[in-house]
């Protein structure tokens, strides 16, 4: 059933959207049918279990980090994964920055932006988000390469739109400015119940969970 859900979904999406399968929680052999359902990118939120399912699955496919990152985990997260999408304050940029150049690579990252502005999410404020990107661009094993959100958690996927709108508006903002070192390609915007929408307001990247592994 995994299976033919991912392959539904990757028949719907978009030439140029990616489809990252957001599997915190799921256990090897859920994980492994989603890869060969055609799945090329997984999310995880935590860094120990994306560990174990990486000794298995390895490079067949593309690693992201979607959680919140402690700075306990960072050195591991930078050893494990491809990109960092959840990059929410300059403490945790810089740890990235420190951690990469002992590991003599670049970290491909997203900055998380605080959508909705509630005080009990992680992330930047939109109108926060230049100011971020250029300050984190001055570390040179970090390369910024685009936004991330969650929005606020809504019933009505309609209600999460204008979030959407916001975050893409910034994107394409920060596209514009003469900044070295960042790469605005990615904007991952949208989940199980709000990936068509964030589609139509420009997300290129979606994180689908449950709507996979139902």
């Amino acid at each position: 059933m995994i299976k033919e859900n991912v392959q539904k979904i990757l028949d719907e999406l978009p030439e140029g959207v990616e489809l990252v399968a957001a599997c915190k929680g799921r256990n090897l052999d859920e994980v492994r049918e989603a890869v060969e359902g055609g799945i090329k990118v997984i999310g995880q939120n935590y860094v120990q279990e994306a560990e174990e399912l990486i000794k298995v699955i390895g490079n067949k496919v593309r690693w992201h980090f979607i959680g919140h990152l402690q700075k306990n985990k960072v050195k591991k997260a930078v050893r494990l994964f491809d990109i960092i999408e959840t990059v929410d304050s300059l403490k945790i940029a810089e740890q990235i920055h420190k951690a990469s150049l002992s590991e003599n690579k670049v970290m491909p990252i997203l900055v998380e932006v605080n959508s909705g502005r509630e005080k009990q999410k992680f992330g930047v404020f939109p109108e926060d988000a230049i100011d971020f990107v250029k300050k984190a661009s001055q570390l040179n094993n970090i390369k910024v390469m685009g936004l991330m959100t969650m929005g606020p958690m809504l019933g009505d996927p309609e209600d999460a739109r204008p979030y959407f709108t916001e975050t893409k508006r910034t994107f394409e903002k920060i596209k514009t400015l003469d900044i070295s070192n960042i790469e605005m390609r990615c904007l991952s915007m949208g989940m199980s119940n709000s990936y068509k929408v964030a589609i139509e307001e420009g997300a290129n990247i979606v994180r689908i969970g449950s709507k996979i592994f139902k």
